[in-house]
Order: C-alpha cells, then structure tokens, then sequence
C-alpha cells in the first residue's frame, strides 16, 4: 500500500471537476451566476429544494460541481470562490426565432426565484448549425432585432477557432437583463462545440466579476482625490516648518498613513480578484481564436475598447494607491530624519553646555583648593603659634612671634604638598577603577 496523502486523489482529480458538456446544433443555453458568501462548497438550498420536489438524486457530497439530466434538459451546477452557476442545456432551439423563451430559460428563473442571492451575470446562447452562408449576417441581425439596413450597425462577430464556427454578439442586455450570443457550427464535433460554449460563458461571467472592481476603483480616486492635496501640502512644509509645528506634523501623517492602510486593506481583495478575472477574460478570449467575419468589429477588438479601459483604470488607481502608500511612507521618514536632526543638535548643545559646566566646576574647584590650602595653613599657623608660646613661657630661648613667622611659609608648602599628593592619589584610584 502507498503511503499517499489524504488529500492526493482529490487534488490529482480536480483537473476534471471542470468538465465541459459536449453539444450539438441546435441547442438554447442559459447561465446564470450568482454571487454568494459561502466559505465552502456548499450546494445552494435552491437547488436541493428543486431536486427533491422534480424526483431527481441530490448531490451526496460537496465536489463543486453537480449534473444531471431532468426531462430532455440537462442541468450543472458550478462552485467558484465568489460565485456559483446555473447552467441548463436545451436541445429544442428555434433556427426561426433562438432566442424566443424555452425551457432552458424558465428553468434557470425558477432557481433564481428561490436563491436569495443575488445574480451578477447572465448568458443566453443560442448554437445552430449552418444551414445558409449567404443569409447568415442577416438571419444573425434578425436574431438580435438589430434593423440597420447593412446588417451591421451594433452587430459584432467572428470566425472562431479556425472557421470551425462563427460568433455573433451585441454585449447588450435583453429584456430579461441577459447577455445573448449566437454560435453557428460550421465544422465543429460535439467536444468541440462544448469547449467553444464554456468559453463563451466564461468571458461573459468574468468580465462581470472584473467589472466589480470598477465602482471602488472610482470611489478610491475620489478619496485619493482627497489624501493626495494634504500630503503635498505636508511634504512641503517638511523643510520650513518651525521646530515647534513638527508634533502636528507628525500627527497628520500618521493619520494619512492610517486612511492609506485602511484604504489599502478595503480595496486590496477586489482589485486582485479584479486582475485575476481580467487575465481569465484574455485567456478565454485567445483560445477562440478568432479572425474577421466580413465588417464586423471582433469580440476581442470590441472589449479592448470598451472593457481594456475600465481594466486600465482599476490598475492605474491600484498603482496611485502604491505611490500614495510609498509617498507618505518616504514623508514620514523624512519628518522621522528631521526629528532625529534635531535631537542630535540638541543633544549636542547639551553637551556643550555640560562640559562648559564642566570646566567652570574644575575652575571653582581648584579655587576652592587654593582656598582650602590657606585655611588649613591659617590654622595650622595659629596652632604652631600656640605651641611656640608655650615653648617661649617654659624658659626657652625663643622668641615665639619670630618662630611663628618663620614657619608660616614651610607649612604652607607643607600643606600645600600634602593636599596635591592627596588628590593624585585620589585621580590614579579612579583611573584604576
């Protein structure tokens, strides 16, 4: 037996959770995505409900994914991390009318009737096969009810993956506020045909979840709008502002750092998330493949210029966020520097005042020493006066007025001595210690 991981089987068969439904013309698909706050793969209540009441086998177990066949429909369910899919597959189309209401639809409003989520993007696919070349522009303007007399006007399309197909769409909403696009199968198998459809739905769904990041894109500029002018008004103050107006200073970039950070934190998920679904959109758009079809302006062409920008703009405020953010940053650490200076010369003025103290210390000091030798000395006269009185009393052949005086200058010297030996042996103790 192998010693496998728990968790190898699983992550080695994620690669087919994604699974895509073969399909062959005529088929009406519809999609829905809705957004959820669900942490998990949990299967929308919804759709257990609907299962149980149409006699058809829930999902046992969360896998993020659920098919099955219900009548001559057959229905998926998708898990993703912000959102999960409805997606309902009917072979009955009209070639007359594909998008006239089928079943596909009224399923799929069944389900969004009972999910209390909220739907972010929905798609109405209508694949056909190629019955006349010639009349294919027109039949694909009636579809849409498009009545510009060339057959273009807001018509857009393209051959894709190599003419196996041809795609027309208007990136317009319908009545029941669903995208619709028309796929006609030119030399397309069943595989084929089932890639081209998710890839389809996949470039509707993530542009929607991309597009999210565009309201807060806005709503940061206008708070960038309002950061922007303090900090340049701050920065400029950074080198003629009083020493005593750097406290404020500090406390307002502190506080625009705050409102950075917190911007920073709100806005990070959906503009990453923003990014990640623009690049998804831009895979699936190359592997259509697509080349021109007659006059008509490509799918490709048509987002670059209409969803490229929105995409540009998320990143150009996602970068003005990383240059405020460095801006006030480097702002801080220049206050911080200044600051630092300042200390240091104040450091260094009380230093100097210290060693001026220093030396006016060492001046009284050796005063108080020449001081301090005249009254020892004076006292010491007066007792060596005593002594030669006491002498001169006893019979002695002295004089004691003469012999105090004749002493006054070896004792001085003597004192004087004394106390300088003191102080060196006082100096060379400390040096020892």
């Amino acid at each position: 037996m192998l010693n496998a991981l728990p968790l190898r089987t699983e992550l080695h068969d994620e690669v087919h959770t994604r699974s895509r439904l073969p399909i062959t013309a005529p088929h009406a698909i519809s999609h829905a995505s809705v957004m959820h706050s669900l942490q998990s793969t949990h299967y929308p209540q919804a759709m257990l409900d609907w299962c149980n009441a149409n006699g058809i086998a829930p999902p046992s177990s969360p896998k993020g994914q659920f098919t099955a066949q219900f009548g001559s429909l057959r229905i998926r369910w998708e898990w993703h991390g912000e959102f999960h899919d409805y997606t309902v597959y009917d072979p009955d189309c009209s070639a007359i009318e594909p998008f006239a209401p089928n079943a596909a639809d009224r399923l799929i409003a069944q389900w969004l009737a009972l999910d209390p989520n909220q739907m972010i993007a929905g798609v109405r696919l209508a694949v056909l096969a190629s019955d006349d070349p010639g009349a294919e522009i027109s039949r694909a303007k009636t579809a849409f009810g498009i009545a510009d007399a060339t057959g273009l006007g807001g018509l857009i399309g393209a051959e894709i993956s190599n003419r196996a197909a041809n795609l027309y769409a208007t990136f317009k909403l319908d009545d029941i506020g669903f995208g619709r696009f028309l796929l006609i199968n030119l030399d397309s198998d069943a595989a084929q045909l089932g890639r081209m459809v998710q890839r389809i739905i996949d470039i509707e769904v993530y542009r929607m979840m991309a597009m999210l990041a565009f309201p807060e894109a806005r709503e940061l500029d206008q708070a960038l709008r309002t950061i922007e002018p303090d900090l340049a008004s701050l920065v400029g103050r950074l080198d003629l502002a009083p020493t005593s107006e750097e406290p404020e200073m500090l406390h307002n970039l502190t506080r625009l750092s705050a409102d950075i950070e917190q911007l920073s934190t709100y806005s990070a998920y959906r503009l990453d998330a923003g990014r990640a679904y623009h690049r998804l959109v831009k895979h699936n758009l190359s592997d259509l493949r697509e080349s021109r079809l007659d006059r008509m302006q490509t799918p490709s062409k048509f987002l670059q210029r209409r969803f490229e920008p929105a995409m540009n703009y998320c990143e150009a405020i996602r970068g003005r966020l990383e240059s405020v953010s460095a801006r006030v940053a480097r702002a801080t650490a220049l206050l911080g520097t200044r600051v630092e200076i300042d200390r240091e010369r104040q450091n260094q003025a009380l230093l100097n005042a210290l060693n001026e103290r220093a030396a006016l210390q060492l001046r009284l000091q050796q005063t108080v020493e020449g001081l301090s030798v005249a009254a020892i000395s004076y006292y010491t006269i007066g007792l060596t006066s005593y002594l030669f009185k006491a002498i001169e009393k006893s019979g002695a052949p002295i004089t004691a007025e003469l012999a105090t005086g004749l002493a006054v200058v070896p004792i001085v010297l003597a004192v004087w001595y004394l106390l300088r030996r003191a102080q060196r042996h006082v100096k060379g103790k400390d040096s020892v210690d």
